[in-house]
């Protein structure tokens, strides 16, 4: 593996969005053209964790060589090749330490990254590129301040990580929003119904308010804003009354909660190694309480409800355009970052311009909309004050 240049380290960690691949090509394609040699790490942070270092061993479910006919062919497709996972090496549980590692962790929750820089230093990795939402920059950002090489890519369809105005993964999700709702009206007009559609979004609603600024839907609730659910159903009365086809939509991120909720709405109690509980439901409690409330503002009669949730429906499949350009712009502003000898960095879009930050900033912020300006509480629908300088999906890297 030794070469002129060294060797790149690239993984994806976190959930699956389309534009990972074209990333990874991106960064293969310049890399092994500048002189390098690039180690695709299979399942996020799992492989540095579970890696045997042993020149022997079958490591082939932990690592890979990537060439360029590989990539290339995998770089049209959705998800992403090397996989992945929710693996924290700093936070690893007893049952996730490898068998070969049982002796040295033994403790419920263990911190191998000891291992991982051993195993870092055993694939003579001298930058690694993790592309991955918080919680996988997070990690990475843990391995740049024990002295590893890192230039990080954001991905997320949340589009919530800090600094940067665009995530991969934000745009398909907005797309495949926007078609579903549209085809769902189909339904929700023939029956004459209030259609409820919950997409992703934990702490942040762009997922839902950028497909109702596009006009998706009538109405959106953000996890920014606890909402009534009496102001919700008469509006949505209101919207159906207005609509020739007598029905009305809202959309619901899967975080958002209703006025006097406790907390977010989870489908168990079991948590992954972030310490995040699954979300999902809420679309569930508002379809069942507008079904209820609706006679209060319908003259008496009850509105039925087209509860949907998109779930995997928006993050599968092969990238849109955006996908497909802004990763191949990430992937060669990191070989960038890396020629001229920077890491540490996070590449990014700000202000509709591409650039990079410190990794660093990344750490203990969180990135929601701006209510104030972006968001009508009143209306339950997205502000429109102005666009003027605003980058192409409205929003700023600050909120």
């Amino acid at each position: 593996m030794n070469n002129r240049k060294g060797t790149i380290g690239i993984l994806t960690g976190g959930g699956d969005v389309p534009g990972l691949n074209p990333a990874i090509r991106a960064v293969t394609f310049r890399a092994l053209r500048e002189g390098y040699n690039v180690i695709g790490i299979r399942r996020g942070w799992a492989g540095l964790v579970d890696l045997v270092r042993d020149p022997d061993a079958d490591n082939s479910h932990c690592i890979q060589q990537l060439t360029e006919d590989q990539v290339n062919k995998a770089g049209r497709t959705g998800g992403t090749f090397l996989h992945s996972s929710r693996t924290r090496p700093s936070h690893l549980p007893q049952p996730s330490v490898p068998l070969h590692l049982r002796d040295q962790y033994t403790d419920e929750i263990n911190d191998v990254t000891p291992e991982v820089l051993k195993n870092l230093e055993f694939l003579g990795i001298d930058t690694l590129i993790p592309i991955g939402g918080d919680d996988t920059l997070s990690y990475g950002q843990h391995l740049h301040q024990q002295g590893i090489k890192v230039i990080a890519i954001p991905k997320t369809m949340d589009n919530d990580v800090p600094c940067t105005d665009y995530c991969i993964g934000f745009s398909t999700c907005v797309t495949r929003t926007i078609e579903l709702t549209h085809k769902l009206r189909t339904s929700a007009g023939s029956h004459e119904r209030f259609l409820v559609i919950e997409v992703f979004g934990r702490y942040a609603g762009y997922t839902a308010l950028l497909p109702a600024m596009a006009g998706a839907v009538d109405r959106c609730v953000i996890p920014e804003c606890p909402i009534e659910i009496e102001h919700l159903a008469e509006l949505l009365v209101s919207d159906r009354q207005n609509n020739p086809s007598n029905y009305s939509v809202v959309l619901i991120a899967e975080g958002a909660t209703l006025r006097g909720q406790d907390e977010m709405s989870f489908e168990g109690h079991e948590t992954d190694q972030f310490g995040h509980r699954k979300l999902g439901g809420i679309g569930d409690q508002v379809s069942a309480q507008l079904k209820e409330l609706s006679p209060k503002f319908n003259n008496g009669r009850r509105i039925n409800v087209v509860n949907q949730r998109l779930s995997y429906l928006v993050r599968c499949g092969e990238p849109d355009a955006i996908d497909s350009i802004v990763p191949m712009a990430f992937g060669n502003l990191a070989l960038d970052l890396i020629l001229q000898g920077d890491s540490g960095r996070l590449v990014c879009l700000r202000n509709g311009v591409y650039d990079n930050v410190p990794i660093d900033s990344i750490v203990g912020r969180k990135k929601v909309v701006d209510v104030q300006k972006y968001y009508d509480p009143a209306r339950l629908r997205p502000k429109y004050d102005t666009f003027e300088r605003q980058p192409l999906f409205v929003i700023t890297s600050e909120g």
